[in-house]
């Protein structure tokens, strides 16, 4: 009865638009495979997209995923490529760059897809397997590649690719590319393909880092946004369950037997996290498997096989790991932690509610995560709904503690930061418990059982307060803490403003970063002007309890400073940055 309900929103969806994709004149061949697959009408991405692809033009799309995009850019490459002749002959006239693996293949199996009834090769390379097959495939001849940067950089600093006959390029999941550090391979790659070839860039997001990029790849482009940016779907049903920090994991488990879901793919914070999640799970009887960087490609592939077969009841993935997981009709997400970038949160909910089908999105957040959540309301510009189960609600002494993240703090909680001693604690804690799960792993040949302890510490709580930014309407809004009656986040004196605002100041000119003393720009640093600046959030031991002084900080040469005089041309260190290296 749901997957009625699902093809028949699906129908309604596709539905909706006048234009079918006969009026799109595409090659015959392509519009049998379509047919082939059940589809009669394109979506709003698609009917915009294509007759402006189709036209040779440069195209700046907004599109969420679930959309259609990839029928979008993959229709016109392909028409383009089978109606006109090849400007050289064994070369490879198409390239597709996507963020991750995952990604990468279900890319490639659309154009193999939609591709069938034409003689055109297509195939794709990452990282995590072995070099030579895709070597040979590369060899044997490949109109349409799909890749990562990082492998495609690989196969060309050895002279194994030629991207010399390059006629259209394609940024797929942009946005992503970027937050995940890639803009500096991506430049690379540009530099290796010709001028004359047309370019389309399709994000979720438009940050400034996008709008930079495709100002400087896109020539005159076209611009198509078919919904408001930075926004979710509609048909996804998004709902917050305030919860105590130690009770995330009963929750959960909770809400799949209490809804009786089937299928749920759950979203984590760090690799670690996702093993615990997974673990817990499968100690209750839940079919669960985790899928994070650290597992081989022949895991994960395996992993989203039995996800998709139904084999698995719920996959707990980081977000990295989950690009590119394609699942018709996925009824729900969790986001077991909350993103500290809201971008993440527009692209793990948009796992589900695609093509028109409904989703269901639950976020579980604690104290520690509150203003996390804050940011992800402003930047959705949506007021979620809140459900309170109290017997999974936060103790009535829990307050706020900062998180914990593998050699990183991050302080989510509302309000500003706290001092510097409570970081200090978090850094500290946090490199001992990571100790211990490194030698209980190394003490156990085989894999080791879930710890116990969380890897969020439990250092004493800053004085809370109500400092919160006047400028900002939510900033004072008592909804997260109202609703699990905790008082409002507060800070240490002197601990700088809400440190989530800074890190959209991307280019070095924007707030300070905390308290007194100056700093000089990325570029005095003698980084690139270009390049995406790391989290301020992510912090690190060697700055704290020095006031200023650059020194050897990796987070030199920020606009702003804290805690301190000095800076100099390097700029002050970041207040909350540590280095566990040399905590004794």
């Amino acid at each position: 009865m749901a997957a009625e309900s699902a093809r028949t929103a699906k129908r309604a969806f596709y539905g909706t638009h006048i234009m079918s994709f006969e009026t799109l004149h595409l090659d015959p061949a392509l519009t049998q495979a379509i047919q082939d697959q059940g589809y009669e009408n394109p979506t709003p991405i698609q009917s915009q997209a294509i007759p402006l692809v189709l036209s040779g033009q440069d195209l700046l799309a907004g599109a969420q995923t679930g959309t259609g995009k990839t029928a979008a850019f993959t229709l016109p490459m392909l028409h383009r490529l089978h109606t006109q002749a090849a400007a050289q002959k064994g070369v490879i006239r198409a390239l597709v760059l996507t963020p991750t693996r995952e990604l990468a293949a279900q890319v490639e199996d659309s154009v193999r897809v939609y591709g069938k009834h034409l003689k055109l090769r297509s195939t794709a390379i990452f990282g995590g397997v072995g070099m030579n097959p895709q070597v040979k495939r590369l060899q044997a001849g490949v109109d349409v590649l799909v890749a990562t940067p990082g492998r495609l950089l690989d196969l060309a600093d050895q002279g194994l690719v030629n991207l010399s006959g390059v006629e259209m390029l394609v940024l797929d999941e942009a946005d992503r590319m970027l937050d995940m550090g890639f803009i500096h391979d991506v430049k690379k790659v540009l530099k290796l393909l010709p001028d004359s070839k047309q370019s389309l860039l399709f994000s979720a997001t438009f940050s400034d880092e996008i709008r930079t990029l495709a100002a400087t790849l896109l020539k005159n482009p076209a611009s198509v946004q078919v919904t408001p940016p930075n926004t979710t779907a509609q048909r996804i049903d998004q709902t917050i369950y305030p919860v105590g920090r130690a009770r995330k994991k009963d929750l959960l488990l909770h809400i799949l037997q209490s809804e009786n879901w089937s299928q749920v793919l759950v979203f984590t914070r760090t690799k670690f996290g996702a093993n615990h999640v997974a673990d817990f799970l499968e100690a209750k009887g839940v079919r669960a498997m985790a899928l994070h960087g650290n597992k081989s490609q022949t895991a994960r592939t395996q992993a989203l096989q039995d996800f998709k077969s139904g084999k698995l009841r719920a996959l707990v993935a980081t977000d990295i790991a989950a690009r590119g997981i394609d699942i018709d009709d996925l009824p729900h997400v969790v986001n077991y932690d909350i993103p500290n970038v809201p971008e993440d949160y527009v692209h793990r909910i948009g796992r589900t509610g695609r093509a028109g089908a409904s989703g269901q999105a639950v976020s579980l957040v604690c104290l520690d995560e509150e203003g996390f959540m804050q940011e992800v309301e402003r930047f959705v510009q949506l007021r979620l709904e809140v459900k309170i189960l109290p017997e999974f609600g936060p103790a009535p002494d829990e307050t706020a503690q900062p998180i914990a993240m593998g050699r990183q703090v991050l302080w989510g909680g509302r309000g500003r930061a706290p001092g510097r001693d409570v970081m200090t604690a978090a850094a500290r804690q946090a490199r001992q418990e990571m100790m211990q799960r490194l030698r209980e792993r190394n003490n156990k040949p085989t894999r080791s059982a879930p710890p116990t302890q969380s890897t969020r510490h439990q250092a004493a709580p800053a004085n809370r307060g109500s400092d919160h930014d006047d400028d900002d309407p939510l900033a004072n809004d008592p909804h997260f803490s109202r609703l699990s009656g905790q008082p409002s986040g507060g800070g240490a004196p002197g601990a700088g403003n809400n440190n989530r605002r800074r890190r959209r100041n991307r280019n070095g000119n924007g707030p300070t970063n905390g308290g007194g003393g100056g700093g000089g720009s990325r570029a005095e640093a003698g980084m690139p002007s270009g390049a995406r600046q790391p989290d301020p959030l992510r912090t690190s031991i060697d700055s704290l309890g020095r006031g200023g002084g650059g020194g050897r900080n990796r987070n030199r040469g920020r606009s702003g400073g804290g805690g301190g005089g000095g800076g100099g041309a390097r700029g002050p260190a970041d207040p909350l940055r540590t280095n566990f290296g040399r905590l004794k």
